[in-house]
């Protein structure tokens, strides 16, 4: 497996990205946030990858860190989501909007992707809720954005990183105010001062 591809920056194609390396170019599919974070040509970049093995083809996909690819690497496991499907829910979300989506349910959101219709964005929440390996946070209150679902999620995985439970995460977040800034740092500063009152 082509875990890494650290290159030169050849071409950069409608869903697709060519980084040459030791005198070889790589063709590499890659979703539409890191095509539009990938710099100019000739520039260096690295792309944390999978190569997806068929009867008639090897084709490389690259993405801009491991979470990118472990979420691909999920989604791809459920009935009907091949790889382009794959890589156009990470072009309509971050991983935690996805992944957000996926764990609340919210089929409206899912079913925005290119080629994700409302039965596949059933499938995949049925499929994956709760196997994401997301804090699990308490349903979102009435009215909240995906944003803010979103943002939630990568407070809970930040609160996690820094040495919290999940479930010391999870009571943080359910605490936040309903008028808590749509802002991850200033979440983190009320989750901190809840953990130092608590």
């Amino acid at each position: 497996m082509i875990a890494l591809l650290r290159g030169i920056l050849a071409h950069i194609g409608a869903d697709h990205l060519v980084v040459e390396t030791s005198g070889v170019g790589f063709l590499v599919y890659a979703p539409r946030p890191v095509l539009a974070s990938a710099g100019a040509v000739g520039e260096a970049i690295l792309l944390y990858t999978i190569l997806i093995v068929r009867e008639d083809a090897l084709t490389l996909y690259g993405f801009a860190n491991t979470e990118q690819r472990t979420l691909f690497e999920r989604l791809i496991t459920v009935s009907g989501v091949g790889p382009r499907v794959a890589l156009g829910l990470l072009s309509a979300g971050t991983p935690a909007e996805v992944g957000g989506a996926i764990a609340h349910g919210d089929t409206t959101f899912l079913a925005r992707a290119p080629g994700v219709g409302k039965k596949t964005a059933e499938r995949l929440v049925l499929e994956l809720k709760g196997k994401l390996g997301l804090v699990n946070l308490p349903p979102p209150p009435s009215g909240a954005t995906t944003a803010t679902v979103a943002l939630n999620h990568e407070l809970g995985e930040l609160l996690t990183n820094l040495g919290y439970s999940s479930v010391e995460a999870s009571a943080a977040i359910n605490a936040m105010p309903a008028d808590a800034p749509e802002d991850l740092e200033e979440r983190l500063r009320l989750a901190l001062r809840y953990f130092g009152s608590a």
